[in-house]
């Protein structure tokens, strides 16, 4: 390395840890779905003596399609899905829109606009379902399709991942510097080594032109439109499916696909607050955050209600009290930490955050170092994770075997018979399907720790010895007493 060579700064484990992540991430989603299942358990129980397990064994224990890797995808998956995304593109384009100007970008200083109207878009979506679950009741062709075709739905939503990812990694290379379409490279994303800048994402934020449609910048559309509107057509399924199972929907499946909804109309009715967030203002779009939209949030955050559709848990009285005052809890936290960061920046004088105290920076800005901010670092990032909690808490101690009509192990053994007969039981299952249900709590503590270090490295890089100083104020990054945590966005602060 030349002597005055800048060494290149990977995230993510690198190139291995990009590799890692591009060819694991779609083999773990497809686990997920084959290891918790409506055939055999959740886990299927061959799983349980692995090494007496055999393939033939495994697979008729999984919903694994009869004509082998070929039924991963139909013609019909693909062309109901591609219909999905175009009715999107057209309610984003007939539908008002709210024009934002996002934050100036790093080379022109000059801002990109944005229209949003997800909001919109998906109580349009929603009404109509609606209505045909209204006429059609649980067995509307909709609900009874997502179902019957989950495997090649998920199928279609990953090869369009691909797809536009290899696409947006090929386009970048004709960002040029000063380009006055105001296109340029995300800072980490052009390092020279094709898996990492593939998955990282190598143009900040790239757009497309398409006939009709006009522009669309790409990452915005896809972080706030498809995977989350589908999250929730997938929650809605599995309720209709639980009904058509049972006769009923239990007070837990009412429960999550409820707060569930709340968690992404809420992000669209706030769509214009991604404009600040690390997604838009510093990761390029690459396989990370295309994946991640449209294949993680919608098939992995709806694990949860896809359990439940099974295995109807019953919360009660005390069970839903003690669920929706952790749900509210953590959101009074993530929503009044993040209220005062914005009034403080736009009106400090305001007399809820005139008194706070606050770091003054050799940058001209200020970070504040009382308040919710006194707390912690990044307060707002516990609160988050405690919103999310309660998704996997409604499962309770997961876990089910289903055997056949009238082969239930004891008359005092804990289970459900379905509408055609089948009995599901938790039995040696009881705990191992916490594997599935309680992933996100997990997966979105890590994630949120890890954002923390990326915007604990960002600050110090921008604020330098002030950075220093304001840690040895405010120490704890996300809890008093815990030197870990994380969400979205850097530290906050002000202009003067």
């Amino acid at each position: 390395m030349a002597p005055n060579a800048k060494k290149i700064e990977y995230e993510f484990g690198g190139p291995l840890g990009a590799a890692a992540i591009v060819f694991g991430l779609p083999v773990l989603v497809y686990a997920f779905f084959f290891a918790c299942n409506d055939v055999s358990g959740c886990p299927a129980p061959g799983l349980f003596s692995p090494r007496t397990l055999t393939w033939d064994a495994l697979k008729a224990e999984i919903p694994w399609p009869a004509d082998g890797l070929a039924g991963f995808i139909t013609l019909e998956a693909a062309g109901w899905t591609l219909a999905y995304y175009l009715l999107s593109l057209v309610l984003f384009r007939v539908l008002p829109a709210h024009k934002v100007m996002g934050t100036k970008l790093r080379e022109s200083g000059r801002p990109l606009d944005y229209s949003f109207n997800a909001f919109s878009a998906t109580l349009i979506q929603v009404a109509a379902l609606a209505l045909g679950t209204y006429v059609y009741g649980a067995d509307f062709v909709v609900w009874r399709w997502i179902d019957n075709n989950y495997l090649q739905f998920l199928t279609a939503n990953t090869i369009l991942a691909w797809a536009i990812s290899i696409y947006v990694y090929a386009a970048s290379f004709t960002v040029k510097p000063g380009n006055s379409q105001l296109r340029e490279l995300a800072k980490g994303g052009h390092t020279g080594s094709l898996i990492y800048d593939f998955y990282i994402g190598r143009e900040l934020n790239p757009r497309i032109t398409l006939p009709i449609f006009g522009e669309i910048d790409i990452k915005t559309w896809l972080e706030m439109r498809p995977g989350l509107t589908g999250w929730l057509l997938l929650d809605l399924a599995y309720m209709a499916k639980q009904y058509r199972n049972y006769g009923y929907i239990t007070d837990s499946m009412i429960f999550v696909t409820a707060i569930q909804g709340y968690y992404v109309l809420e992000g669209q009715y706030a769509e214009a607050g991604i404009l600040s967030m690390m997604d838009i203002t510093t990761d390029g779009l690459g396989f990370m955050l295309t994946f991640g939209d449209i294949v993680w949030v919608p098939f992995i955050y709806s694990t949860q209600c896809r359990y439940l559709a099974v295995y109807p848990t019953h919360l009660g009285w005390p069970g839903l009290a003690a669920l929706t005052g952790t749900f509210a809890i953590g959101l009074y936290i993530f929503r009044a930490s993040n209220n005062q960061k914005a009034v403080f920046r736009k009106t400090p004088e305001h007399p809820s955050v005139a008194g706070l105290s606050y770091l003054q920076t050799k940058r001209g800005t200020r970070l504040l170092t009382s308040g919710w901010w006194g707390v912690s670092r990044h307060i707002n990032y516990f609160g988050d994770w405690m919103q999310s909690l309660p998704f996997s808490l409604a499962a309770g101690l997961a876990g089910y075997v289903i055997l056949p009509s009238g082969a239930r192990a004891a008359a005092d053994v804990l289970g459900y018979r379905m509408a055609d007969g089948t009995e599901v039981v938790q039995g040696v299952a009881q705990g191992w399907g916490l594997i599935f249900t309680a992933f996100h709590a997990l997966y979105f503590g890590v994630l949120l720790i890890h954002r923390e270090g990326r915007d604990d490295a960002a600050c110090a890089e921008k604020y330098g010895a002030d950075w220093e100083k304001y840690k040895s104020v405010v120490r704890w990054k996300i809890l008093p007493g815990k030197a870990f945590q994380a969400t979205e966005g850097e530290a906050i602060h002000v202009q003067q």
